[in-house]
Formats: C-alpha cells, sequence, structure tokens
C-alpha cells in the first residue's frame, strides 16, 4: 500500500518541477546503483545517520528504492520515508512492508508526515531536484518542521564543478568507463544542469540514452536556506566518513540543526 502524502496548509502547492521518473527506470535503479549500494560503500552512511538519529525516528525525504532508508532501519532506526515516484516506492515495498517502514507518495518540499523526528536526510543530490531555489527553500522549511527541537537535517550535495568549465564551454564529464559515458551541460544564467548519460546495455554494442534535470545550488547558498527554515549549521565535511572540507572537495555532507 502506498500512502497518498498531504501538503502543508498555507505554505506552497504541490511540487510539480521534478522530474517524475517511470516505471522503467525504477525497474533497473538498484541493478544500475549495485556498487552504490554495496555494504563497504554504505557504511560510512549508515554510521553516521545512525549516530545522528541516536535512537530517534528518521524521515528520508526521496527515498527512492530504499538504498539508504532500508539498511538504516536493520540498524535499528525507525525510518519513514517521502517519495514523489510511485515506480520506485513499489520496488522498495517488495523489501520491506508499509508497517516496518512507511512510506508516503509526495514531494518533498511540502509533503508532511505524523510526528517529530530526530532526523530528516537527503542523499546522493537528491535536492538538486528541486529545480527552482524556492522550491528548495520549502525542502528545508520542511525538514524543520519535522524535526525535534535539537534534530538534525543533513544534506548530501556535490559541489558544482564550474571551475573545470573553459571559456565559452558548458559541459563537463563526470564519468567515462566502459559501461557508461556521463556528463552535465550547465546553464549558468539560471543555475541548473541537465546530466546526460549514455549506459551500455547488454553486450551487443547498443547504448541507452538518459538525462535529468537538476538545480545546483553552492553550500553558502544551503546555509542561507537553512537560516531561512530557523535551522543553525553544526558541521560540513567532505564525505561520509567526515573528511574535512575543502576548496577541492567535490561535494559536501552538511548537518543543520533546529535549536531547542
Amino acid at each position: 500500500m502506498l500512502r497518498q502524502g498531504r501538503s502543508q496548509p498555507g505554505k506552497v502547492q504541490p511540487v510539480t518541477s521534478s522530474d517524475l521518473w517511470p516505471r522503467e527506470t525504477a525497474e533497473r535503479y538498484d541493478a544500475e546503483e549495485r556498487e552504490n549500494s554495496s555494504a563497504a560503500v554504505l557504511e560510512p552512511t549508515l554510521t553516521f545517520l545512525a549516530e545522528l538519529a541516536g535512537g530517534g525516528r528518521a524521515l528520508e525525504f526521496a527515498i527512492g528504492t530504499g538504498r539508504v532508508g532500508v539498511p538504516l532501519r536493520e540498524r535499528g532506526v525507525p525510518v519513514v520515508g517521502i517519495e514523489l515516484s510511485e515506480h520506485m516506492a513499489a520496488v522498495l515495498r517488495r523489501k520491506v512492508d508499509e508497517d516496518a517502514l512507511p512510506v508516503v507518495i509526495g514531494d518533498m518540499a511540502t509533503t508532511v508526515v505524523p510526528g517529530e523526528f530526530a532526523l530528516v536526510y537527503l542523499v546522493y543530490n537528491t535536492i538538486a531536484n528541486l529545480l527552482t531555489q524556492d522550491e528548495q527553500v520549502e525542502c528545508f522549511r520542511n525538514a524543520a518542521r519535522h524535526l525535534a527541537p535539537g534534530g538534525r537535517f543533513v544534506v548530501e550535495l556535490g559541489v558544482p564543478p564550474l571551475r573545470f568549465l573553459p571559456p565559452g564551454q558548458i559541459a563537463v564529464p563526470f564519468d567515462v568507463s566502459e559501461r557508461h559515458l556521463g556528463f552535465d551541460t550547465f546553464d549558468l544564467v539560471n543555475q541548473t544542469l541537465v546530466s546526460h548519460h549514455l549506459t551500455r546495455d547488454g553486450d551487443d554494442g547498443r547504448y541507452r540514452r538518459g538525462s535529468c534535470r537538476q538545480r545546483y545550488a553552492w553550500p553558502a547558498e544551503l546555509d542561507l536556506m537553512a537560516r531561512i527554515a530557523g535551522l543553525e549549521l553544526e558541521r560540513r565535511v567532505a564525505d561520509w566518513k567526515g573528511a574535512p572540507f575543502g576548496p577541492a572537495s567535490g561535494k559536501h555532507v552538511s548537518v543543520w540543526r533546529k535549536p531547542v
């Protein structure tokens, strides 16, 4: 059973700008993310999140097929999810039932679920799926309204790689391998990008093409969104293992706290 979410009265209307993942994409997602779903890769993420939850409840925005939420629950953290794509949530539901890990269908900027949480988190660049600044601000506000006093909001997001753009060019490759070619094209005026993927489909030489739109944001911009939502930056690191964040970091994991 997939429950439909409700929007916060008096707030923005349900977000519609995010690309909605269809059934075909949802069905092959776990296979394509097998490496990122391995125990070795996920261990630092799960440890980081479990420590912040501190035995309390956790809410995952854009929980998808449960790549993080399912193993985090297996660590003893009660997890609830919000997911825009019914197809992604249907794949998760094959792994764990509704009573064990409730999932509400709705967007992460306005959908409200019952109760308070010690932790709200967003992994894997997912906040960039909200394609306007207003929507990203509402995502922070939605996290804040779900947090108990002293609770944390965690976001994992890449640092925009604009320093790799030569003058006059708009594309930056992020993966060039035998089975996959990935590159981002940037619209510097509207602060958006499109991730393009050419993925080898089988062993007959065919490639499948896909793309997704995102809105990139700098760490300082996210800090301002957090302030608007009444949250305070607690720490920022370069990865889930806690490496120091610096000028050469390709991504960040940021933690904002709701004041007591």
